[in-house]
Formats: C-alpha cells, sequence, structure tokens
C-alpha cells in the first residue's frame, strides 16, 4: 500500500480535526492540524462574505505559511424568521464585535430562540484546497450543507468543546437533542458523504505536486 498522502487541514479545533479525520478515514491521507506543524500559525482574517470566500482566505494563507497541502473549511449558519441584522451567517461565533466562548454562544443562541420561539437552522459548508499555487480546489455544495435541525432555548446538560451549538439543536425528525440520539438515528452536521466525495474527486493530486 502506499504512503498516505499528508494533507494539512488549517484548524487548531480539536473536535473538528477529529471529526474530519473519521469522515476521511476510508482515504489513504493522513490529515495533521495547525498544531501538529511546529510553526507559528499566522492570524488570517476572515472577512469574506460567505463561507467559501473564508474558507480559500485561510487555505491560500496557510499554505503561503507553511508550503504544504492544505485545505480549510468555514460555516455559515442561516436561521428562519429572524431579522437580517441577528441572522448570524459567517459570524457564527462573533457577535457585536465579540468572539463569543462556547458558553457565551450557548447563552445567546438560547436567547434568540426564546424571543422568536424554537429556530429552524441549517448550517451550510466551504471547502478550499491548494495543493500548490497552480492547483487550487474549491467547493460549497448542497452534499456538504447540514439538514434542517431545530435551535431551542432550553441546553441540554452535554457539552462538547468546539461544538457548543450541539447542546441546543434537535433533530426535527425525531425531536430528540442531538446528544440523545441514536447512532443511526445522527442526521445532524454535514451531509456525509459531501467532503468525502470532493476528495475522492480530486485526489490523487497532479503528478507534478509533491504531496510528502
Amino acid at each position: 500500500m502506499k504512503e498516505a498522502v499528508k494533507i494539512l487541514y488549517g484548524t487548531g479545533n480539536p473536535a473538528k480535526l477529529e471529526s474530519m479525520r473519521r469522515r476521511l478515514q476510508s482515504l489513504n491521507i493522513e490529515v495533521i492540524g495547525l498544531n501538529d506543524v511546529g510553526k507559528a500559525i499566522p492570524d488570517i482574517a476572515e472577512d469574506g462574505a460567505t463561507p467559501l470566500e473564508n474558507a480559500e482566505k485561510k487555505a491560500l494563507g496557510y499554505y503561503e505559511a507553511f508550503g504544504i497541502p492544505v485545505f480549510s473549511c468555514d460555516s455559515g449558519l442561516y436561521i428562519e424568521g429572524i431579522p437580517d441584522e441577528k441572522q448570524p451567517g459567517v459570524h457564527v461565533r462573533n457577535v457585536g464585535g465579540k468572539c463569543l466562548t462556547d458558553d457565551e454562544m450557548i447563552e445567546y443562541y438560547a436567547a434568540l430562540a426564546a424571543e422568536y420561539g424554537d429556530l429552524t437552522a441549517r448550517y451550510w459548508n466551504a471547502i478550499c484546497l491548494v495543493a500548490d499555487r497552480e492547483h487550487v480546489y474549491k467547493a460549497m455544495e448542497e452534499s456538504m450543507a447540514s439538514v434542517p435541525f431545530i435551535i431551542t432555548n432550553k441546553p441540554h446538560k452535554l457539552r462538547k468543546k468546539g461544538f457548543p451549538l450541539d447542546s441546543l439543536s434537535i433533530d426535527i425528525k425525531t425531536g430528540k437533542y442531538f446528544y440523545d440520539l441514536e447512532e443511526e438515528e445522527k442526521t445532524h452536521g454535514a451531509v456525509r458523504d459531501g467532503f468525502l466525495e470532493f476528495f475522492r474527486k480530486i485526489l490523487p493530486f497532479p503528478a507534478e505536486v509533491n504531496i510528502q
């Protein structure tokens, strides 16, 4: 078997890194995170108007910093029935110019659900992979989006660092909190095959790309 292709995932969030590793485990790739590089991590402004713009900004920035194949992801949360000025979009964690902690996010979105009633929401997810300066791949497909779910005002007692809104999220089909779903019932988050299919389409990289 060929040696696994090493690709940097542009995140320092351990929960997101582990989730992506599980999603791509059927592929012959080794996914490492920013904390595995052993170099200073650049501060890249996520000031794009869409998840795809932010994913591309991060991937290009990390490629310039580290010079190895890298991909970055970004998400936008879109909620039905709230005013445009309160629509989180790509600013899920940033409210009023402040970057919220996990606990502050739970408090903020619970209050939003208390004000407007249970909220129907959906994540739109995007990815950009930079193999080298000549080979940049990006997508924001329906298959990468989450199914609609409910954000409620009553938090679940469980917490998972890096995924605070899971504590407020309810599966529409079953009416259960995400944390109470059986494995076969889990339909929240990115549709399972969206990111996997993205990598299947572009691997292997062009022969001239140094992937080791």
